[in-house]
């Protein structure tokens, strides 16, 4: 019997492609990446970087909240963003969702992200059970 399930919810955009926006197996819950869509809309947030950083963290806290945790639970974050221009905003917006011990963190810029976003974050969770 397998220990895996799969996570979604409204409170975050629908995949735009074959994959389920978490997966907990066990107690460890993998969140795949958020790019700035909207999900009530499905459109990208593209006033500035500042506002896709908010949208993409909104979404990660809803996809951790479906899945019964929260982002002070999440101990590895991956950010893409398209220019390294981009890293001490995206550490501005960062500060406002995440508290010491800060999680474990990787940031690269990438030639390209999907829908032309500057930002995409992936997240791994740990939860009580």
């Amino acid at each position: 019997m397998s220990n895996k399930s799969i996570i979604s919810t409204d409170k975050a955009p629908a995949a735009i492609g074959t994959y389920s926006q978490a997966v907990k197996a066990g107690n460890t819950v993998y969140m795949s990446g958020q790019i700035p869509l909207d999900p009530a809309t499905m459109e990208m947030v593209t006033e500035s970087f500042e506002a896709q950083a908010v949208r993409v963290f909104d979404n990660l806290k809803a996809v951790a909240e479906a899945a019964g945790g929260s982002l002070a639970d999440v101990v590895k974050l991956t950010i893409l963003l398209s220019d390294l221009k981009y890293f001490g905003e995206v550490n501005l917006v960062m500060a406002r969702y995440f508290s010491e011990p800060y999680p474990a963190r990787a940031a690269y810029a990438v030639k390209a992200l999907p829908k032309d976003a500057d930002i995409e974050v992936e997240a791994i969770m740990v939860t009580e059970g």
